[in-house]
């Protein structure tokens, strides 16, 4: 999964770069090439999204909202593709809803990160935290889409500002309080990684003795 997304990635940001050269050297920037050059990001931005969501998908860790993550981003990807292609204007609830699907692609892939933390029993309380205060933004961003005249007010964009700086706070705190945390040394997490490894070297093994009999 993991490779899929980088594989987009890489494709993507190489064409971003081939469609600017090519508007730089030829001097003619159309609506085609606008066009191109969207469909690059958005691809570009859907990628990353899911590559957001791989760790916590592959190792296990909180893997529904790493799946969830990729789902959203990839149906994202395509809903902005939709956007930047359609010859029609898209009526107010499509737009809406890509938004919408874009916001909680968003939330998801940086829950996925979140996820991947470790911390002490003294430290969850900013795991706790994060958590609430990405609901909350992502609820009034999500009300301002939707309701834009009953929720726009100072106080709505105040309040976005809060929970934006404390979301922004608790992520780059997060990594700090996970390497305080010593995890390590816990004799039930020890014993379930290895349980985790066992199962995994049993599923190898089980793959490898499958090739050497097909070889045969």
């Amino acid at each position: 999964m993991k490779k899929i997304f980088l594989t987009v990635l890489i494709v993507s940001v190489a064409l971003s770069a081939v469609v600017g050269i090519v508007v730089i050297l030829v001097g003619n920037f159309g609506e085609f090439e606008s066009r191109v050059l969207m469909t690059t990001f958005s691809i570009t931005c859907a990628s990353i999204l899911g590559l957001a969501c791989g760790p916590a998908y592959e190792s296990g860790r909180g893997r529904p909202a790493a799946i969830t993550g990729i789902v959203l981003a990839v149906l994202a990807g395509f809903s902005w593709l939709f956007i930047i292609w359609a010859d029609q204007p898209l009526t107010e609830p499509v737009v809406k809803s890509i938004m919408t699907v874009t916001v909680l692609a968003v939330v998801f892939a940086h829950i996925s990160l979140v996820l991947m933390a470790r911390l002490e029993r003294k430290f969850l309380w900013a795991l706790y935290t994060l958590y609430l205060s990405v609901a909350a933004l992502a609820g009034l961003v999500l009300s301002l889409i939707w309701f834009t005249e009953a929720f726009e007010s100072d106080l709505t964009f105040r309040m976005l500002g809060v929970l934006s700086i404390l979301v922004a706070a608790l992520t780059i705190l997060l990594p700090v309080l996970h390497k305080l945390s010593d995890t390590k040394t816990d004799p039930a997490k020890i014993d379930a990684e290895i349980e985790r490894l066992r199962a995994r070297i049993a599923a190898l093994e089980a793959r490898k003795s499958s090739s050497a009999g097909e070889e045969v």
